[in-house]
């Protein structure tokens, strides 16, 4: 079968690599009929994780079931389905309290051994362990490029808001308007939240911001610093979330959030970096981290993309090839795109 294969930092390639098949009766197979390119597998790309040559890539996927193990109970052959972009046993001791994203057994699709040497969605067929748990059958006339996002894009910032506890009337700020930092917009709003300023130096993205309900802030021809104290009486927001994973922009969430607020840093950290503890002691600041608990988010991110309460949609920029697969991962490096979906 084809699939994306990572070969080194900077070089993505199509190869021809033997399908999968079911090795445990918890698995199901799928027939993946559209992937993404996320900001994660950006990560991937530049050599900041780990990642051996050859190693098929990807972690988001819509599609349809072509085989399934035993055990298999909630999903069955000829189903269409989408999936999270890790696993879970969900019977250790952080499933069994509800933290499917820091399993003893987890693993995440498409990042070699650093994470479970799972292979990665962006290919033909895919194995899922754990189907039960990770695969959700599509609602009935969701698009793809709509699905896509439940087990991972939109489950990252609906996660983003709910950790800090935003609601009716609250003010947050999403730093870095990347598809995450969009979807937590969405989140916020749909939680509840009165102000939402979003902060990014691109024009599309900040606009994009604008007709999603966002107050937009340009980071460095404005002063997102000046712009939130307007907002809010000089206090600060009560939740920040970082979807960048720089330093500079947690320093700034730490900045911008009020005392006893919270920030969420959401955005990928994968080195040591200084952290200026004096402001998040001196403000009482709670910090969120990690990987987003897509798994227990899975359900209702689903219901509120049913309904339209979320709508991912206005983020997908390019529709291409999985055989154009390198020239997507060149363009996306570039900024030229901020959503791509791949179809075999």
């Amino acid at each position: 079968m084809r699939a994306v294969t990572f070969q080194a930092p900077g070089e993505v390639r199509v190869d021809e690599v033997a399908p999968p098949e079911l090795t445990a009766p918890d698995e199901a197979i799928v027939r993946v009929e559209a992937s993404g390119v996320c900001g994660s597998d950006l990560h991937i790309y530049h050599g900041r994780v780990a990642m051996e040559q050859g190693f098929v890539l990807g972690h988001e996927y819509v599609g349809t079931v072509v085989a399934v193990g035993d055990q298999v109970t909630r999903v069955a052959e000829g189903d269409r389905v989408l999936g999270t972009y890790c696993t879970a046993c969900g019977e250790c001791f952080f499933c069994a309290r509800g933290d499917f994203h820091k399993c003893d057994h987890g693993r995440v699709f498409g990042h070699g051994a650093t994470l479970g040497s799972l292979p990665g969605a962006q290919a033909e067929l895919l194995a899922v362990p754990n189907a039960d748990l990770t695969l959700r059958r599509v609602p009935e006339g969701m698009s793809d490029e709509v699905a896509l996002f439940a087990g991972d894009v939109m489950g990252t910032g609906y996660h983003a808001i709910a950790e800090t506890g935003v609601g009716e009337g609250s003010s947050v700020a999403v730093l870095g308007l990347g598809p995450v930092g969009l979807c937590a917009i969405q989140a916020a709003r749909a939680a509840g939240a009165g102000r939402v300023i979003a902060v990014d130096t691109v024009a599309d993205r900040l606009e994009l911001a604008r007709e999603l309900g966002a107050e937009p802030v340009h980071l460095t021809e404005e002063d997102p610093r000046a712009a939130v104290k307007a907002a809010t009486e000089g206090r600060g927001v009560d939740a920040t979330v970082d979807a960048v994973g720089h330093p500079d922009a947690l320093e700034l969430a730490c900045r911008l959030t009020r005392k006893a607020g919270v920030v969420s840093a959401t955005g990928v950290y994968a080195e040591r970096i200084e952290v200026h503890m004096g402001i998040i002691w001196i403000k009482a600041l709670t910090l969120k981290t990690g990987h987003a608990n897509v798994i227990k988010h899975l359900d209702p991110v689903l219901a509120k993309l049913e309904s339209g309460a979320l709508d991912p949609s206005p983020l997908v920029t390019h529709h291409m090839s999985l055989d154009d697969a390198a020239e997507a991962y060149d363009i996306y490096d570039r900024r030229e795109a901020l959503k791509i979906v791949l179809t075999p």
